[in-house]
């Protein structure tokens, strides 16, 4: 069984907005690499539209991106990406599926079918997950902003505090630093 890793940009107020984060040749490269390890992508409907409303353009060619940029959006491309969705159907962008039913039992079976683990990429579907107890793993990288708005992590509320272990903590040259935790509990 894989594990399932909440894996996000966050600045040091708890926003999550993609805007707020840095997006540079340094951290590209590692987002990049992370998908690499992977089995697949598990986004909600709202992040895989905004994803698939531009990663497909820059993979193909049709944007203009550096070398990291096009690099993750060639991998992303061809990545298995699964989408919790209860209002739309239809997901057309390569190697795109729809988690139906319920949402304990499906994430749970992508977990078991994905030995090499899944990358959760949605704050919002993060809370859900959590509630169910899910997430093995988290993921961030803390950027050193204070956007002083939302999207937040968890602003939905958890039941519990989760408790987790630190397994690294990589600072980088702009100054975030990305860090990997272990649930604890």
């Amino acid at each position: 069984m894989g594990t399932l890793t909440f894996c996000i940009n966050v600045t040091l107020d708890g926003c999550v907005d993609h805007r707020e984060g840095i997006a540079d040749e340094e951290t590209h490269p590692l987002f990049t690499r992370l998908l690499d390890e992977a089995g697949a992508m598990l986004w909600g409907r709202t992040t895989y539209e905004m994803m698939e409303s531009a990663w497909p353009a820059v993979a193909r060619g049709d944007v203009e991106a550096d070398a990291t940029m096009r690099e993750w959006a060639v991998k992303l491309d061809a990545k298995p990406k699964y989408v919790v969705s209860s209002t739309r159907e239809d997901f057309p962008w390569a190697n795109s599926h729809r988690i139906i039913g319920d949402l304990r039992e499906g994430v749970q079976k992508l977990k078991d079918d994905t030995p090499a683990g899944v990358l959760l990429g949605s704050a919002s579907l993060a809370t859900e997950l959590d509630r169910l107890d899910l997430i093995d793993e988290y993921r961030f990288l803390v950027h050193p902003r204070i956007a002083g708005h939302g999207p937040t992590l968890f602003e939905a509320g958890l039941p519990s505090t989760r408790r987790l272990e630190l397994v690294s903590a990589t600072p980088l040259r702009n100054g975030a630093i990305m860090t990997h935790y272990r649930r604890a509990d």
